[in-house]
């Protein structure tokens, strides 16, 4: 059988540039929408229903995407058009949705706000997996982890600098932060504006720099996947596929349901939690200065557990090699967990900086989160089916969130009593739950990886 051939750090890294705008634009969504929300009158209960737009696309767009991608060929390549198409539409969600007020003539804000919410998270699912598959595609089993650090390295400095421009913007280069009410400063504004245009730029490089391997080529590097007869692919596949899915996507579920159903809480609830925990402030405020003050350090905190992220993937391939993939992630997991729960004991203005510390484990986790369960997942999947699987894959990142969306708002109403930090708090404690659950994974390339 013949070998893909090694690639250089550099041609994985142009491979995977374009995946640092999308999680700019990803991050100024996770650190902003529920302040924008709320500007346009969304009550803390309901933010998870909003956010729920984002799984569910991701849930129904993922694995159709992946399935194409696996099944179509023109000049400009097998993944790079999905996620061009999707860098572009998710650029025109990020620059309308904080303008929403704009169109309130026609509907209200808030509709208007949750409609370009959508438009941005289905078309950063359709950008997403054919990165994912991407990776799979040019590399050899033994530098997928390598591979997936990282793009998972370039996510977390994409992340960086979307979760930080707002606080920059406002604080360093003075950009106004006034706004009338149910408006969005003018500075928010121009992050969303500067994140689009990144995003869009990133994606160009990957896509005029990197060459994708054509099917006769993809054919060659594995004999007994072409050995079949080929036949007309099917997009009702999808379902036989997902019946069929291998035994280690099934045991990694277990593990990404408690990670995501985690991460979904952090995002969704973070800025109310710091307001009320930390700010001291009623849950009725949402426009104080102290209000922006919150918000703009959850963007900080939120740069911090990406910055982190970006270097600490970097060292994950080198950790897997003395320990092995499932307890490097469990690790991880762990001290994430161990992170989020310590964001209850900080109580005033004045102990805001210990947050930091609190996002270096989360930032820990996260890199692995975005790393291991794909390098673990990569060499149980058929060649010709990896982005119907990854995109299929996708499916134990949704599920939980939708789960959470559900749930979550009125779990914090009726159990917390309107306390969102016991949302982060439980949280960190299905982190712990989730390193847990990776002994029960069956690792195939355990063998390569050590």
């Amino acid at each position: 059988m013949k070998r893909k051939p090694r690639l250089s750090f550099w041609q994985i890294f142009n491979m995977s540039f374009g995946f640092l705008g999308v999680q700019m634009g990803f991050a100024l969504q996770n650190a902003n929408a529920s302040r924008i929300l709320q500007t346009f009158g969304a009550e803390v209960e309901h933010l998870s229903w909003f956010w729920l737009v984002a799984p569910v696309t991701g849930m129904i767009v993922q694995p159709i995407i992946g399935h194409y991608s696996d099944n179509t060929w023109n000049r400009f390549g097998r993944r790079k058009p999905y996620f061009l198409a999707g860098a572009v539409m998710a650029a025109i969600g990020l620059i309308l949705m904080p303008n929403s007020p704009e169109f309130a003539a026609f509907l209200p804000a808030l509709y208007v706000g949750a409609g370009m919410l959508m438009i941005m998270d289905a078309s950063f699912n359709v950008a997403m997996e054919p990165f994912r598959a991407l990776v799979a595609d040019k590399l050899p089993s033994d530098q997928r982890t390598l591979g997936f650090s990282i793009q998972t390295a370039l996510i977390g400095v994409g992340a960086v600098v979307g979760s930080w421009l707002p606080y920059v913007l406002a604080n360093w280069f003075g950009v106004s932060s006034e706004a009338s009410e149910g408006s969005v400063p003018v500075y928010l504004i121009l992050s969303f504006f500067v994140g689009a245009t990144v995003l869009v730029g990133s994606i160009l490089l990957t896509v005029f720099t990197t060459k994708e391997y054509s099917p006769e080529e993809l054919a060659s590097f594995d004999e007994e996947e072409h050995a079949t007869e080929e036949k007309t692919a099917s997009i009702f596949d999808i379902f036989k596929d997902f019946a069929n899915m291998p035994k280690t996507m099934k045991q990694l579920g277990l593990v990404q349901f408690f990670s995501w159903f985690a991460l979904f809480s952090m995002w969704v609830f973070t800025t109310p939690a710091l307001a009320q925990h930390v700010w001291g402030l009623p849950a009725t405020d949402r426009s104080s200065e102290a209000y922006n003050e919150a918000g703009n350090y959850v963007g900080v905190i939120f740069g911090v557990y990406n910055a982190v992220a970006a270097v600490f993937a970097l060292l994950l391939p080198y950790i897997a090699l003395k320990v092995g993939r499932k307890m490097t992630h469990a690790i991880c997991l762990g001290i994430g967990g161990i992170g989020l729960m310590s964001i209850i004991l900080i109580t005033s203005p004045e102990m805001k900086w210990l947050l930091n510390l609190s996002m270096v484990g989360v930032g820990i986790a996260w890199a692995s989160i975005l790393a291991m369960p794909y390098a673990i997942l990569a060499g149980s999947i058929p060649a010709k089916k990896m982005g119907v699987y990854m995109g299929i894959f996708n499916f134990f990142i949704t599920f939980p969130q939708i789960v959470n969306g559900i749930f979550g708002g009125p779990i914090v109403k009726h159990f917390y009593h309107g306390h969102a930090v016991y949302a982060i708090f439980t949280a960190g404690l299905l982190l712990i739950i989730g390193a847990v659950s990776v002994y029960f994974v069956s690792d195939k390339d355990d063998v390569v990886a050590k």
